[in-house]
């Protein structure tokens, strides 16, 4: 069977065009048709997660809003309300939150929530345990949160999911994310930024605290699990679990900005190849997205100085990425077209 890269970039040579002329939506179309062993590949149905957790290191004061706000802002998605339900509308996705490990009390049952979206109650606990104090969470707890994530990534598969994103929510995951990318080997300096728009004061403190918290669990490592257990989250956790999940499901996932790669990175280092089906929807305003990424070989679809997270970036990445494909599917070839190949006609003389 004749090399799938090499099957695509063959169809793509063959389109009505100059050869490469579609640069990186070119790109884009090899590795999906890669992902899905398909030349050419298609994207019928798309989907994004956006996982909702609350973190215990926000006790810490290192976000201008209380915790309350993530219950609030689920709310709102559930509602119809965010940026996400606005964009994800404007391009073609279907929404699903999850709740991770949310505070508070349980959500109502569904005939009284009147969701406009998918709504997955996957709860471990009602937040995780402050990471500057203790492990964010039990190894149990932590193996529990990657088979749930691991599980929704089935559920995209039963959904026919083509291309999948994921999307965070939390007050304080930008702390967290950061924590775990020093335990990881990143400097501080280079993975703390202000999140909510902290001032310089505050964000000297957030990065005293995340330093101090990588100290007091014994980081660095290169552990995924053992840095997702001690200094991240069950929202995180449940990310990487989704993403270790897609191995082997012909499905493209899109990743949003600084939180989203941070669990992608767990993820990564649990099992390098996820790469492979990985997308950067976007490159993130907050400072520490961009050493991240280029660590990963990812290369971000658009730049837009966003960072409002929810899954916003990686929604209108991702659909770059299908009309990349969908050019691919719908363009006439020369022979089909009866259009003379321009490289072909060279040859000729």
């Amino acid at each position: 069977m004749k090399d799938i890269k090499k099957a695509m970039e063959e169809h793509l040579d063959d389109l009505t065009k100059p050869r490469g002329s579609l640069g990186k939506l070119e790109t884009y179309c090899v590795k999906m048709a890669e992902i899905q062993q398909r030349v050419p590949p298609e994207i019928k149905k798309k989907g994004i997660y956006v996982f909702a957790g609350d973190h215990g290191i926000a006790s810490c004061g290192v976000s201008l809003y209380p915790q309350e706000v993530t219950r609030q802002m689920a709310l709102n998605i559930l509602a119809g309300g965010a940026g996400i339900n606005a964009l994800a509308g404007g391009t073609g996705w279907e929404i699903t939150l999850v709740d991770a490990g949310i505070m508070g009390d349980d959500f109502p049952p569904d005939n009284e929530l009147k969701a406009v979206c998918s709504f997955v109650r996957a709860r471990i606990g009602r937040g995780t345990k402050n990471s500057f104090e203790e492990a964010a969470m039990t190894a149990a707890e932590t193996e529990q949160a990657l088979d749930r994530g691991r599980a929704l990534a089935e559920d995209a598969a039963d959904r026919k999911i083509d291309l999948a994103a994921i999307g965070d929510l939390g007050i304080g995951n930008t702390t967290t994310a950061a924590a775990m990318l020093v335990a990881a080997g990143f400097q501080a300096e280079d993975m703390v930024d202000r999140g909510t728009g902290i001032d310089s004061a505050m964000l000297e403190h957030k990065r005293d605290v995340v330093r101090e918290a990588v100290k007091r669990r014994n980081a660095p490592s290169k552990d995924g699990k053992a840095i997702l257990q001690n200094l991240g989250s069950f929202d995180f956790a449940m990310m990487a679990g989704f993403i270790l999940g897609l191995e082997n499901k012909g499905i493209g996932c899109v990743l949003d900005g600084f939180p989203v790669t941070a669990a992608a990175y767990m993820a990564y280092l649990i099992n390098l190849p996820v790469r492979n089906w990985l997308f950067a929807g976007h490159l993130s305003k907050v400072v520490g997205h961009r050493p991240l990424l280029n660590h990963m070989g990812l290369d971000p679809v658009v730049d837009l100085d966003m960072r409002l997270g929810e899954g916003t970036g990686a929604v209108i990445g991702g659909h770059i990425v299908e009309l990349g494909v969908k050019a691919a599917r719908e363009m006439a070839s020369f022979s089909s077209a009866h259009v003379s190949d321009a490289e072909k006609a060279e040859e000729k003389y």
